[in-house]
């Protein structure tokens, strides 16, 4: 349980944190497809209790290691969204410095959900429905390329997520 008045830090991230992050976002980019997928990750990777990787240099909930974060930064599709979203929140020192922007996962929820959200936004395919749990594994994989990944926990995570998403 968290300190948020009792309630599952996911649910805090579903309600709170991923809409801040739409609001910074295109707006195709806000869908329950995408809050579902962010959710699962995040669950796959941290379970939503670390913010920093326990013995590993990831950052923010959903674990990025700096080769990620200069990834997103540097993508075509993702680098002007990442701009706008530093510069929007203040951090415009950060624009286009990934040792700058790493720490800030970790620090600030709604810049690492923004990130999450940019990473998924590189991948050309459709987002995974809430019956394609496979297609979310493969675009968990193809985006975070996990060095241990563990696909016996993934389905759960999956389901777990669309059905907050849902609910």
């Amino acid at each position: 349980m968290d300190l948020l008045l009792g309630a599952p830090v996911i649910d805090h991230v579903l309600h709170y944190t991923l809409p801040a992050a739409y609001s910074l976002l295109p707006k195709p980019m806000d869908s329950p497809a995408a809050s579902a997928l962010l959710l699962a990750i995040g669950l796959q990777e941290s379970e939503f209790l670390y913010r920093r990787q326990v013995n590993g240099p990831a950052r923010g909930f959903w674990q990025f290691e700096r080769a990620g974060v200069i990834g997103v930064c540097t993508h075509p599709r993702s680098a002007p969204h990442v701009e706008h979203v530093l510069r929007y929140l203040r951090d415009s020192d950060a624009v286009g410095n990934a040792s700058l922007c790493h720490p800030l996962l970790e620090q600030q929820d709604t810049i690492a959900a923004c990130f999450a959200r940019l990473l998924l936004w590189t991948l050309v395919e459709p987002l995974p429905r809430r019956d394609e749990p496979e297609r979310g594994w493969a675009q968990y994989l193809a985006a975070w390329r996990p060095g241990m990944p563990r696909p016996v926990e993934w389905a759960a995570n999956y389901q777990e997520a669309w059905e907050r998403v849902s609910a």
